[in-house]
């Protein structure tokens, strides 16, 4: 069964609009100041806005895959991603994150953790002892994906 779910992180997009109005509020407020310092601090402010525009653009999607041979889930349009491949895998189940596990890509005590939003989770048990978590608001079809292949 192959599988193909796109999920969005609409909190990292909120942050960036909140983010770009805070900075437009800097701006025009620094902007009205005749010192050398207001046009460093308007560049520097520019330049956190447009960093914080490409990680929030890596981290405000998460896309999983499931084919004939891998599970793929990957960030924004392709990186950071993992592939683990269906003979790694020994055992699926639905699984519950904890609030403090965070959002995005996380090391957790026993594997890595890939998440975007929500607590809801699949957790794939690898053949080397690890886990492999991902956060999805689909996992019933995740599960019936991975376990139906």
């Amino acid at each position: 069964m192959a599988y193909k779910h796109v999920q969005w992180g609409w909190t990292w997009l909120l942050y960036l609009i909140f983010s770009t109005v805070m900075t437009v509020v800097v701006i025009v407020g620094v902007g009205e100041s005749e010192d050398d310092e207001a046009v460093w601090v308007t560049v520097a402010t520019v330049v956190f806005l447009v960093v914080l525009f490409f990680v929030v653009l890596a981290f405000s999607r998460l896309e999983v895959t499931v084919d004939a041979e891998n599970v793929t889930a990957a960030f924004g349009y392709g990186s950071p991603k993992k592939v683990v491949a269906h003979t790694d895998v020994v055992a699926v189940r639905e699984v519950r994150n904890n609030w403090w596990q965070g959002l995005g890509v996380r090391n957790i005590s026993n594997g890595w953790m890939y998440n975007i939003w929500g607590l809801d989770a699949v957790e794939l048990e690898l053949a080397d002892g690890k886990v492999f978590r991902i956060g999805t608001n689909d996992s019933e079809r995740l599960t019936a994906a991975l376990i139906l292949r």
